[in-house]
């Protein structure tokens, strides 16, 4: 049976555990049964190291709850980093402790960038060479390695990642191809692939590909899922606001299910045949009170694929 779950918005609860509280309570009276934490949002994470008062304080508030739990360590973690990348390990680690702790068994990162996100205003875009790829791709399975032996009782999912207009390629991670080849470059068990449905609509625009073909090239490594909804339509770094992009169709919306036109009852029929991980409804804080409607809308997705196998 596949476990219909939601994530906690990090710039939501903010580091209030008041507000992760209310969010969770809100999430076990409408039926929600898993529950994707982010560290981050937790502040269970200080300049590298787990923060252990506040782990403690998170379990306890935890007890009170009988979800599944996954965890998505920092945004910002990218083990391509030049500038201090034995920091960004330290935090990746810190995340799979605190996964440890709550007995979560996934982990989501954002796979290596070539040009990090928050350098984009001041990095020019450029192609890099294919060795300077080839060496960074090499760094990142590298420490992959290291870190997957360390936990091998965690499950590291990369995600794909969406593109960007006029700083794309900035990642390899933006069409499944090149992600499905740095995986079996790690070639570790517990190093798989967190899929995104709304990066992938974006990126199939983007590049101007079969999002269906793509799914099933790496459907068999695929571990975990982020699923949301959008129209596909790539931005720019810089354009945040919401409430202009979508009379235009643009963003990584993060809408409930059904609110967009990602092909997600297609994406299902092709995955859930073997697939047996969470399905995270990672929707913006804007929709929690549409929580219940994707819900309600993915799991009738759910259940018209399992009819067709």
């Amino acid at each position: 049976m596949n476990i219909i779950g939601a994530s906690i918005d990090p710039v939501r609860i903010d580091g209030s555990l008041d507000r992760l509280n209310q969010d969770l309570q809100a999430f076990d009276t409408i039926g929600i049964q898993a529950v994707e934490l982010p560290v981050h949002g937790l502040d269970a994470i200080l300049n590298g190291f787990l923060h252990t008062a506040r782990a403690r304080q998170v379990m306890s508030l935890l007890s009170d709850f009988d979800f599944c739990y996954s965890i998505h360590s920092p945004n910002p973690v990218n083990l391509m980093d030049k500038k201090d990348p034995a920091l960004h390990k330290a935090v990746l680690e810190a995340s799979l402790e605190f996964a440890r702790q709550i007995n979560a068994e996934v982990v989501v990162v954002h796979s290596g960038r070539f040009i990090a996100e928050e350098d984009f205003f001041v990095t020019p875009a450029r192609s890099l060479t294919a060795s300077e790829q080839h060496r960074m791709l090499e760094t990142e399975a590298q420490l992959l390695q290291d870190i997957a032996e360390q936990y091998p009782d965690l499950m590291i999912a990369l995600e794909n990642a969406r593109p960007y207009l006029s700083k794309s390629p900035y990642t390899y991670a933006e069409c499944l191809g090149p992600l499905r080849e740095q995986i079996l470059r790690v070639n570790k068990d517990n190093v798989k692939i967190n899929l995104d449905f709304g990066h992938l609509f974006m990126a199939s625009h983007y590049y101007v590909f079969d999002p269906l073909a793509a799914v099933r090239q790496i459907k068999d490594l695929v571990v975990h899922t982020h699923v949301h909804d959008n129209f596909g339509g790539a931005v720019h770094h810089w354009e945040k606001q919401q409430t202009l992009q979508l009379p235009f169709g643009k963003g990584d919306s993060h809408m409930p299910v059904g609110f967009g036109q990602i092909p997600i009852q297609a994406i299902l029929d092709i995955l859930l045949p073997d697939y047996d991980g969470l399905l995270i409804m990672e929707l913006r804080s804007r929709y929690f009170s549409e929580t219940k409607t994707s819900l309600d809308n993915l799991s009738a997705l759910v259940a018209a694929s399992k009819r067709r196998t």
